[in-house]
């Protein structure tokens, strides 16, 4: 039976407040976290309020996208923020920077029940929080046969009808390591026939998007009929078009992760991994997923048919998800840059 928000939280701070220091101990702490401030009225609720609560501690916030809030802690030195979310093409970037410190997994036994692929995707680092998915979304009304491989991207009945995540976007880089694919190549190392895929798909594509809102609002217009897209704004475009669908791909979707790490500066590490393990529970998971915020990483949560249609949900879909070499994509993606723009005249 589903339980309601108080009971949940009740439990997860049930179940966690043994692991946190004495009231006396904590009062003075201030937990400083960085993330990009989205959903802040239900994350309050669900996480925050029960946590200053736990901790008996103050919580301060930086907000901003990954480049900008990346960028500030590079400048500081990895200083001014105990714990930091970031997509993981960002993370990763942060810890080629050495500006993150390795978890200690024995202050987070929350881990031991989330996904593999979430518990070490960075290795020593830290956890995902959240997974979802690149893929191809579609108006099943308008496209016919039903796409089912990243191949049908260069369909030609889908002239002038598709949109494409800009390049310095998260998805962006990944049409390059597909266009590869369909030629047959390895983007990295055959950037010329990669791009030269890219180029066969331009006449297809109406505009290249930046933000999540402007793809949206092309399909709301019936300016494009299918588009790469990362699955958490498929609610907001059924919204706006019913037929569209999130295409079932041969080849699986492309995972996308959100991380939480604790930079190598933070004053308040313990108190870090206290939060980590904390938002890693099964019933902050099982919360946050019901109310619509994330999707959940920890094995335990269940969600009705109509829950899990919007997220990266089960042990079989996320099994059947691609894994990207960010490493690889992070040397790689300042020479694309370029050679993308000269194809879209940006």
């Amino acid at each position: 039976m589903r339980k309601s928000l108080a009971q949940s939280l009740a439990l997860a701070l049930a179940a966690t407040s043994a692991l946190t220091a004495a009231p006396a101990m904590a009062q003075s702490r201030t937990l400083t976290i960085s993330w990009w401030g989205f959903n802040g009225e239900k994350l309050e609720a669900i996480v925050l309020a029960p946590f200053r609560e736990m901790c008996d501690c103050e919580l301060v916030f930086e907000t901003g996208n990954n480049a900008d809030r990346l960028n500030k802690l590079q400048i500081r030195g990895g200083t001014g923020v105990d714990v930091a979310y970031f997509s993981d093409s960002f993370s990763q970037t942060g810890i080629e920077l050495g500006l993150f410190q390795p978890v200690d997994r024995s202050k987070i036994p929350n881990i031991e029940g989330i996904y593999e692929l979430a518990q070490a995707p960075q290795g020593e680092f830290g956890p995902a929080y959240t997974i979802g998915r690149v893929g191809i979304v579609y108006d099943a009304e308008q496209v016919d046969p039903p796409i089912t491989s990243w191949n049908d991207l260069w369909r030609e009945d889908l002239a002038s009808s598709l949109s494409l995540p800009g390049i310095t976007t998260t998805a962006g880089p990944m049409v390059v390591l597909k266009a590869g694919e369909h030629a047959g190549v390895d983007a990295y190392a055959d950037a010329d026939g990669a791009f030269a895929a890219v180029t066969e798909l331009q006449p297809n594509v109406v505009k290249n998007y930046n933000t999540g809102s402007e793809m949206i609002n092309l399909f709301s217009t019936g300016e494009v009929k299918a588009a790469i897209a990362q699955d958490f704004t498929l609610g907001q475009i059924q919204a706006a078009v019913p037929s569209v669908v999130w295409a079932d791909l041969e080849e699986g979707s492309i995972a996308t992760l959100n991380t939480v790490n604790i930079p190598t500066g933070a004053a308040e590490v313990d108190l870090a991994h206290e939060f980590i393990n904390f938002i890693l529970s099964p019933e902050i998971q099982q919360t946050l997923a019901e109310e619509g915020v994330d999707a959940p990483v920890h094995t335990a949560v269940e969600l009705t048919p109509e829950q899990a249609a919007l997220w990266t949900y089960g042990a079989d879909v996320i099994a059947g998800l691609q894994r990207i070499d960010y490493t690889a994509m992070n040397a790689a993606k300042g020479g694309w840059v370029d050679r993308w723009n000269e194809i879209f005249g940006m």
